[in-house]
């Protein structure tokens, strides 16, 4: 499972998403980001590799759909609705995507045993 996660600047939200979803097996997770001056700028390419692409709010779905419809064809775009309260690898925010993102995604469970 391919997990692409979208904010504005790949700085808080999508880079914790990234760091925290890698620890599952069976998915890989990017963070991206909106702005040019992201520090992974969000790309076709990104979208093309993408199962499933989760966005922090619907401004940012609004733009995801604007710059790339034509290739979110077989792709779903999900809105999460995570303010910018938190700073990168929050606690608060870790358990937060994980709430959220289980919501929407089948995620595989993790081994805890390691």
């Amino acid at each position: 499972m391919k997990l692409l996660f979208v904010c504005p600047r790949n700085l808080l939200r999508s880079p914790t998403a990234e760091q925290v979803f890698s620890d599952y097996p069976g998915v890989d997770a990017i963070g991206a980001g909106t702005h040019a001056d992201s520090e992974t700028p969000l790309s076709g390419g990104l979208i093309d590799w993408a199962n499933e692409i989760l966005v922090r709010g619907p401004g940012h779905r609004r733009v995801v759909t604007n710059r790339f419809q034509a290739l979110l064809r077989d792709r779903r775009l999900t809105v999460l609705g995570i303010a910018d309260d938190y700073d990168r690898m929050d606690p608060k925010l870790i358990e937060l995507l994980k709430r959220r993102v289980s919501q929407c995604v089948n995620l595989p469970a993790r081994d805890h045993s390691g």
